[in-house]
């Protein structure tokens, strides 16, 4: 094993731990799950009505979810970066086709997990299970209803800067036109935020 691969496993673990403590006996079980994949810029990891099988960990890279109409207009519905767990969550949970895809934004390299695999230890260690429950209520409870919020609530300016707060150099790595669809904006919406901000400096 590599030292960037050692590294990227303490990073899952770390991430882990952050919502519910596991044990070493646990950890070994996961680790057993644990396989590196190499992606580059524009590559799909999950295509529209495609069933999902992977939880995905971005050890480096960004990664992007994301609906297609069918006029061919596509929607960011949300951007992965370095320490975030990617998927389609109902899709895993239910075994039915994604409504939505899943493309690298950069070269990325990730940790996949088995979900099935996975799910069987989840059922088998409670300390599993307490992270399974603390992360779905952290990620699909409070802040979708965190971002749902926002959206109403706050104004364009409001919800890019605090996305800048969370990953400072993310217009540097990321297409425009990909964070103004994250932010439900336009592309000449966020040019206009950016300027305004950059005179306000």
């Amino acid at each position: 094993m590599s030292i960037n691969q050692a590294k990227y496993i303490n990073d899952l673990k770390v991430k882990f731990n952050y919502y519910a403590p596991i044990s070493e006996q646990s950890w070994k079980l996961i680790e057993s799950l644990i396989e590196f994949q190499s992606v580059k810029k524009g590559e799909l990891l999950l295509r529209n009505e495609q069933i999902a099988k992977e939880i995905h960990f971005v050890c480096k890279g960004a990664l992007r979810a994301f609906i297609t109409d069918k006029e061919g207009n596509s929607y960011n519905k949300n951007i992965f970066l370095e320490g975030d767990l990617a998927g389609s969550t109902a899709s895993l949970i239910q075994q039915t086709p994604s409504y939505f895809e899943i493309e690298a934004l950069e070269d990325s390299i990730l940790i996949n997990i088995n979900y099935k695999k996975y799910r069987e230890l989840i059922f088998e260690n409670e300390d599993l299970k307490n992270f399974y429950i603390a992360y779905l209520e952290r990620n699909w409870v409070i802040e979708k209803e965190q971002r749902e919020i926002s959206i109403v609530m706050e104004n364009a300016t409001e919800r890019y800067l605090d996305l800048l707060s969370k990953h400072p150099d993310i217009s540097e790595r990321i297409a425009l036109l990909h964070i103004a669809s994250h932010l439900g904006i336009t592309p000449t919406q966020l040019s206009r935020i950016r300027k305004t901000l950059e005179k306000d400096l």
